[in-house]
């Protein structure tokens, strides 16, 4: 493995580093064991290299697909524009033969041949009904999408620059659901999400995403091509995207979306028993309190009974020989699959909310429901809609997906609290250190499994290139207020003004909601000389390209800049985080979970609230050294972190950065920094 790993490398351009080859051996390994591998690896490692060469060996030697999945589209792109078509033409000599690799998509990704010959546009949305601008601008990227099908080669709603919303991506694509299937539409043998797939068998390595591995999962549906490995890229995200999959809703606005597809394929009364029961699901839940759900509410087994019967009526007298049926023209044909999953969607979804009450105790019912708020915030009447999403998916991951295939999954944060027992948890895996048996049995409430042994896995940390200590300062603002629920205090926007200041800009301010983001932003536009961006009032992407382009601009902003926001050099010199993010109180999922764990001896604080917040700060600190060059300085606003006994565990998640809590300290190295910046500009 070395000496490959050092070809591809030498081939590459790039330079070889021990922990790059100690986790090419280590994924190697898992391979030829059948052993599953976590591995922690910091940024800059090459962990990319790392697990493509022993899979790309693997594949060719065998046969068989491997699977990587990841998290973004960034990372996908990456791994098929740029690593693997460079790593196939220098493995090519020595293998033998050009590794062959595809990127595969769910099916609403791709565009549909029967939808864009056929097209029958949908209903505007509520809000769109009296707003001619957004009818006329969906009809602008509809029309652009016509023109972009005329050129392209695969499909891939990626390849649309600039890109379209969701509603004119809609009117050109189809859910798994709405799919007519290969050899009943038309255009089955041209179509491009078949076409992606057919290259997916063919090849070694397939590249998809996190939320397309769920897919193959939870539905039991072979998605994927076979395959004996799986690599889970940016694992630490695979938990939520999972069960951002497994989640259902069931809305009033839903069933009556569904009624109306079918207004031209049954009969008008099987239509109106389906809207009246919207309607009464409408009325049921408009006077019902705002959270989880721990029994069935008076009367909702009655309305969710009616969806479900008048959902199968409908949906049994949806017949072949109606408009829309076999031998129809595209349009109606289309019209009629997504009537046909738009009613299967909701009657499954009665049903699932039905039955999770069966099991009479609360902690061991499998799924979590819950009645919120939908939509945007400044609606005056903002829609009700019931949720439904597992309380573990461990217990999945653990049946679908380890005791299937061999699995490597790898990040730069995966160690929390200086344990990979935390997330192995979450996983379905079995935990490892004796100590850590009081969160036993599982974060998220499920069981152990039975024969641990059949789920052996090892733990690794490579280490990174970076020299934390010497390179970043951690600093903990414990002369601050312990935060309130009243937005930042005058304190909090003083020590933001004097560092940001010290800094000369360069600042990423990571906030915990975009209520405070949008309060600094303010503030500090009032008080400083140097420009502050602010999420929200420009395309996310657009934002940090300003931000990095600019070394005198500071760009505050919410979770999606906690992760993925990858800036090198003096543009960044400066992470704020203003609290340790600990999810909403409120959040009935994570309390569930909590919950769980604490029914079964362990500490729901710990295993739930606090991996979290660790993961968060994991990925939020680890914006600012981002080459080995970079220097700087990540400032937590939160006294807790340094007060509070769970801040041992909260620093143990985080890089060996030298810390203080001296603000003079902080500053003079900011100011110090800036200087040496702009010397060497000058």
């Amino acid at each position: 493995m070395r000496d490959l790993l050092a070809h591809a490398v030498e081939a590459l351009g790039g330079v070889e580093r021990t922990g790059q080859l100690t986790m090419a051996a280590a994924v190697e390994h898992a391979i030829d064991t059948g052993e599953h591998l976590a591995v922690q690896a910091g940024t800059g490692t090459g962990k990319s290299l790392a697990y493509l060469v022993p899979a790309i060996r693997h594949a060719v030697r065998t046969g068989r697909t491997v699977v990587v999945s990841t998290a973004t589209i960034a990372l996908q792109r990456q791994l098929v524009e740029r690593d693997l078509p460079r790593l196939a033409d220098a493995l090519e000599p020595v293998l033998g033969r050009a590794p062959k690799f595809a990127i595969l998509k769910g099916r609403n990704n791709y565009l549909c041949l029967n939808k864009l010959h056929g097209t029958v546009p949908e209903d505007p949305a509520e809000p769109e009904l009296f707003d001619a601008f957004a009818v006329s601008r969906l009809g602008r990227e509809v029309q652009r999408l016509h023109a972009w099908a005329e050129n392209t080669a695969t499909g891939d709603r990626d390849e649309v620059v600039p890109g379209v919303g969701d509603r004119a991506w809609r009117q050109l694509s189809v859910s798994a659901r709405e799919c007519l299937g290969r050899t009943r539409c038309q255009h089955g043998e041209e179509c491009f999400a078949e076409l992606a797939r057919s290259r997916s068998g063919a090849a070694d390595v397939v590249v998809t995403n996190h939320a397309l591995l769920a897919i193959d999962a939870i539905t039991g549906i072979s998605v994927l091509p076979e395959h004996d490995v799986v690599i889970v890229d940016e694992a630490h995200d695979l938990v939520d995207r999972v069960t951002g999959v497994a989640t259902a809703e069931l809305s009033a606005a839903a069933v009556s979306a569904a009624a109306r597809r079918c207004v031209k394929l049954v009969e008008e009364t099987e239509v109106d028993r389906l809207e009246g029961a919207a309607e009464a699901w409408d009325d049921l839940i408009g006077e019902l309190r705002l959270g989880r759900w721990e029994r069935l509410p008076a009367g909702a087994d009655q309305v969710l009974a009616l969806i479900r019967d008048a959902a199968w009526t409908v949906r049994s007298a949806i017949s072949p020989n109606r408009p829309g049926g076999a031998g129809a023209d595209p349009a109606a044909a289309a019209a009629r699959s997504a009537a046909v999953a738009a009613v299967d969607e909701v009657h499954d979804n009665a049903v699932r909310a039905l039955t999770v009450f069966e099991e009479p105790d609360p902690a061991k019912q499998r799924d979590v429901v819950w009645l919120a708020e939908s939509g945007p915030a400044q609606r005056s009447s903002p829609r009700r809609v019931l949720r439904m999403a597992p309380l573990s998916v461990g217990g999945l991951l653990r049946a679908r997906l380890f005791d299937t295939a061999t699995v490597v999954l790898t990040s730069a944060t995966l160690q929390l609290g200086g344990s990979f027992d935390g997330l192995a948890a979450n996983w379905g895996l079995p935990v490892q250190q004796s100590a850590a048996r009081g969160l036993a049995a599982m974060a998220n409430g499920a069981e152990p499994p039975a024969d641990e042994s059949h789920f052996a896995w090892t733990g690794l940390d490579v280490g990174s290139p970076f020299d934390h200590a010497r390179s970043g300062i951690l600093y903990v603002a414990r002369h601050l207020p312990a935060p309130g629920r009243d937005g930042l205090a005058a304190e909090y926007l003083d020590e933001i003004e004097r560092l940001v200041e010290a800094a000369g800009g360069r600042t990423l301010g990571l906030f915990s909601s975009m209520r405070a983001a949008k309060a600094a932003a303010e503030a500090m536009r009032e008080r400083l000389d140097t420009p502050v961006l602010c999420q929200g009032e420009d395309a996310t992407g657009a934002l940090v390209a300003k931000f990095a382009a600019d070394e005198g601009v500071s760009l505050f902003g919410t979770l999606s800049l906690w992760q993925g926001v990858d800036v090198p050099g003096p543009s960044l010199s400066l992470v704020i985080l203003d609290r340790i993010p600990f999810p909403r109180p409120d959040d009935p999922l994570l309390i569930a979970r909590q919950r769980a764990v604490e029914s079964r001896g362990g500490n729901g604080f710990m295993a739930v609230a606090a991996n979290h917040a660790a993961l968060l700060l994991a990925q939020g600190t680890g914006r600012l050294l981002r080459s080995v060059d970079d220097r700087g300085v990540v400032a937590i606003l939160d006294s807790r972190f340094a007060t509070a006994r769970y801040g041992g565990y909260l620093r143990a998640s985080l890089p060996p950065y030298w810390t203080t809590s001296d603000p003079t300290v902080v500053t003079a190295a900011l100011r110090r920094l800036h200087g040496e910046t702009d010397s060497a500009t000058d």
